[in-house]
């Protein structure tokens, strides 16, 4: 009698390796320190003009992340249906994403830099208040610079998630380090030769972004790639694939442009601290943001990694590559916080803050440092997966409702005079409340498994 025992199921090969996954991630770290160096490299180069410089660029460098994280969200949207189309072999319909991508961004950055131009005194009014006429005419010699450049940026940064949906991103990381050295240079020749201030610090952003988004579109075109890209001014819209992208696309700009809109919603209150707390809080922010650069980088990855799983078929992959790779997050940030926690007062030395801005700087990096160790990669690293995954719509409404009741309200609740008068240590504390929020939401969406069910492509 034959046995009726069914053969075991084949053993499915691994989409990655840990060979190619150290390809696709160390270049991902160290080009997002690059990026991360070029907005420092403005705050640090212009103290040499002042404090009130110093300010001025802060505040609109708020505004301008705002608008890059919309470039960012639909430069993910494309990225996912690229990453999918890979996985499932398709090449053809990946490069007829990857234009859509490109047209889609160009049109949308394009129609942002002109309002920026327009409007920006409005805008700086709008959001900041009254802040002081120094400030003030930093700020706008700043932003007249850099809103020229949106074009550019969200060219480069489309540019870029495709070559990561690849699995490329060593493109993207000696691209970084290319605007890296344009946009030292372009300062340094018109803060410290020219004594620009503000203004050469934006014109040194403008034409380091201008070369970096020319530089990706000429690569786009090598043939060996497998996205390559000939001929993009014979325009061709493809209104189903573009309605792909921004699936994805939409509610992650909604995310990311409400929830940097909340951030600057936040420090309208700051701005009424006072330019110490102003000035403290844009320091803080850009040293904090070098120790999520392995999370940010992880994140981008995953994109990549569990977009090709899920268009291959294989969620029981990406369950297995997301809990890897947090693990790796957990361990390189928690390196990089304990030293934070313990070098906050020499870092904040090296910026040129009074001693009360000094004081307030080191005193949130301490705090944050002990958040971001143990809550940060599941509330930012973690729903990664679920966007690649397609369930944007989620994280969306997580992220916005955490935002709005936690981060604003929280804030004024603890930091304003007519709640608990913690000043900026309040600030922090409801954006630390914040995280928490989004953690338990996206660990628990993650291990209920819903997303592996969703489907962006047919």
């Amino acid at each position: 009698m034959e046995s009726t025992a069914s053969s075991p199921a084949p053993v499915q090969r691994a989409l990655f390796t840990r060979e190619s996954l150290i390809r696709l991630i160390v270049p991902l770290i160290i080009e997002q320190f690059l990026l991360m160096t070029v907005g420092m490299a403005d705050t640090v180069m212009v103290t040499s003009t002042g404090q009130a410089a110093v300010s001025g660029v802060s505040l609109v460098d708020n505004v301008n992340q705002l608008l890059l994280q919309v470039f960012a969200a639909l430069s993910t949207g494309g990225a996912v249906v690229v990453s999918q189309y890979l996985g499932r072999r398709e090449a053809e319909n990946a490069r007829t994403a990857a234009r859509q991508l490109i047209y889609t961004v160009f049109a949308v950055s394009t129609a942002l830099m002109v309002l920026a131009l327009v409007f920006r005194q409005h805008v700086l009014a709008l959001l900041f208040g009254n802040i002081e006429p120094d400030v003030m005419a930093s700020a706008l010699d700043y932003f007249l610079a850099t809103a020229l450049a949106y074009p550019f940026m969200a060219l480069y940064n489309a540019g870029a998630a495709l070559f990561r949906s690849m699995g490329n991103s060593k493109v993207s990381m000696l691209n970084s380090l290319v605007v890296n050295i344009v946009n030292i240079t372009v300062n340094a020749v018109l803060i410290y030769g020219f004594d620009m201030g503000a203004l050469g610090a934006g014109i040194g952003t403008l034409v380091s972004r201008i070369t970096a988004a020319v530089i990706i579109l000429i690569l786009l075109r090598h043939p060996g790639s497998p996205l390559q890209l000939d001929h993009l001014l014979r325009v061709r819209v493809h209104p189903a694939t573009i309605g792909r992208i921004l699936s994805i696309g939409i509610p992650n700009g909604l995310e990311n442009g409400l929830f940097q809109a909340g951030k600057l919603v936040v420090l309208g209150l700051i701005t009424s601290f006072g330019t110490n707390a102003v000035a403290a809080n844009a320091i803080a922010n850009s040293i904090a943001g070098v120790v999520n650069v392995p999370g940010q980088a992880m994140g981008l990855a995953l994109i990549t990694v569990v977009g090709q799983c899920m268009g291959a078929h294989r969620p029981g992959q990406a369950v297995r590559y997301t809990r890897n790779l947090l693990g790796v997050v957990y361990l390189a940030m928690g390196v990089l916080n304990v030293l934070l926690f313990f070098t906050a007062a020499p870092l904040c030395s090296l910026f040129n803050l009074t001693p009360e801005a000094s004081a307030m700087a080191v005193e949130v990096l301490r705090w944050c440092a002990v958040f971001t160790l143990t809550i940060w990669p599941v509330a930012f690293t973690l729903p990664n997966t679920l966007r690649a995954a397609g369930d944007a719509v989620f994280t969306m409404g997580v992220s916005l409702a955490s935002m709005f009741l936690c981060r604003i309200a929280a804030s004024y609740l603890l930091a304003s005079p007519w709640g608990l008068g913690m000043g900026l240590l309040g600030v922090w504390m409801a954006m630390f409340l914040d995280w928490i929020v989004r953690a338990l939401f996206f660990v628990t969406r993650f291990l209920r498994g819903k997303w592996k069910n969703i489907r962006v492509i047919r």
